[in-house]
């Protein structure tokens, strides 16, 4: 039957799937570490694995299980580079800055493969990712940014695809064009979870599940931080929690903000289907993205509808199908075997959040659905700065990212608003 995550609705696929899965104790009592994690997705336990394996003593809690927030049930494409193009962000912050924060990116993508391949995980690895647009005004910047992209940046594994093109590949007629990435692919992320834990573990690292954080302080030197049966107390903390910070940290509240996404998973399509033929992964120019790939088994696994608050999602399933019928019409009566969703953090520039929030307390999320990728190097990038080395990680903090209006008292009232006029933007 697989496991139902009290914080994200739905039972992936994923999980269904997963043949073993390690459970972890809880923390029962106190004790003390050299750094102290809050969170057990990518950036959490990436981070555990780099700091355990250079021989720091890491302590690690996860308020439900490993993997229960967006980590563990994305969409599982990597994408290239950051959220935001690399010539939108060339007008921001200079060429000099855009292109080391993309070097950093593709450093990341290799990084991912290698860790896998390296420790025999087996994350279902797939090349190829699609990107298209669901209005034909937008061509031209999808031409132009192919162009950039090889010319100006370097990266010679993306071409534009016409309308003839997209529509062989994606075996539909639904979207006018976009561009073919072949240096990138998609995972299944509950599988990296589950082995990056293992190797963190191996490493010496101290996981602790069902262990939420209570509360952080830092004072005198020392960071400590409350739990319902105990305390730790540490030289530094990770604060890793993104879309779940809730009320635990104000800065991170403020910055970072949670939206649910939704994916259903189809049984496995006949293997002379005209859907995606190549494999690749899709992802479209909507504000809320539809992004959707074939699974190693066949399945069409679609991710597309989002809600702006953590209310109840209501029926996932009626929602992803119709979704999947606008591109797909001869799979408006396929059934969706599963349906499930989590709640990703994104910001309101679309680039991850780091920032030290209080002494020796660095807080990193806000990936914004970019984080497949991104988290996992960013933990490594922290155990950087751990070693003494905050180079690399400070091309992030040096972001500028404003806190969403409102602040956290009202981000739920003003997010809906928002978010649901880009929606409607996406329909015009």
């Amino acid at each position: 039957m697989g496991y139902q995550s009290p914080i994200s609705p739905g039972i992936s696929w994923y999980e269904a799937t997963l043949e073993e899965r390690p459970e972890f104790p809880a923390l029962d009592g106190s004790r003390s570490a050299d750094v102290v994690i809050i969170g057990g997705g990518f950036t959490g336990l990436s981070a555990a694995v780099a700091l355990a394996q250079a021989g720091s003593d890491v302590v690690l809690i996860e308020a439900h299980r490993l993997g229960d927030g967006a980590s563990g049930r994305n969409g599982g494409q990597l994408g290239t580079g950051q959220r935001s193009w690399v010539e939108d962000l060339e007008a921001e912050i200079g060429f000099t800055r855009a292109k080391a924060l993309f070097d950093l990116a593709e450093e990341a993508k290799a990084h991912l493969l290698s860790f896998a391949a390296g420790h025999k995980i087996d994350i279902e690895y797939m090349p190829g990712q699609l990107s298209v647009t669901h209005k034909q005004r937008l061509l031209p910047a999808y031409r132009r940014h192919a162009d950039y992209m090889r010319e100006r940046v370097g990266y010679q594994h993306i071409a534009f695809m016409d309308r003839e093109e997209t529509v062989s590949r994606l075996g539909s007629t639904h979207y006018f064009g976009g561009i073919r990435d072949t240096g990138t692919g998609h995972i299944n992320p509950l599988k990296l979870v589950v082995g990056t834990a293992r190797v963190a573990a191996a490493a010496g690292a101290k996981i602790f599940e069902h262990t939420p954080a209570t509360g952080i302080r830092s004072e005198g030197g020392k960071v400590t931080v409350t739990t319902q049966r105990g305390t730790i107390t540490a030289d530094h903390c990770l604060l890793a929690a993104n879309a779940h910070i809730g009320g635990l940290e104000k800065q991170t509240a403020r910055h970072v903000m949670p939206i649910g996404s939704f994916i259903g998973a189809t049984p496995p399509l006949p293997p002379d289907t005209s859907v995606l033929p190549g494999g690749e992964s899709v992802d479209d120019s909507r504000f809320v993205v539809r992004y959707f790939r074939k699974s190693r088994d066949n399945r069409l696994l679609f991710g597309g509808r989002e809600v702006y608050s953590k209310a109840n999602p209501g029926d996932i399933s009626h929602q992803i199908r119709r979704q999947i019928a606008e591109i797909y019409p001869t799979l408006r009566n396929t059934e969706i075997t599963h349906a499930w969703g989590g709640y990703v953090g994104i910001t309101m520039p679309r680039l991850p959040f780091v920032r030290e929030v209080m002494p020796h307390v660095i807080s990193i999320g806000g990936y914004s659905g970019h984080g497949v990728m991104l988290s996992n190097f960013m933990g490594r990038l922290y155990a950087e700065t751990i070693a003494g080395n905050r180079e690399r990680l400070k091309l992030f903090e040096d972001l500028k990212i404003p806190p969403f209006p409102g602040g956290h008292r009202f981000q739920s009232v003003l997010q809906l608003v928002a978010l649901n006029w880009f929606a409607l933007r996406d329909r015009i």
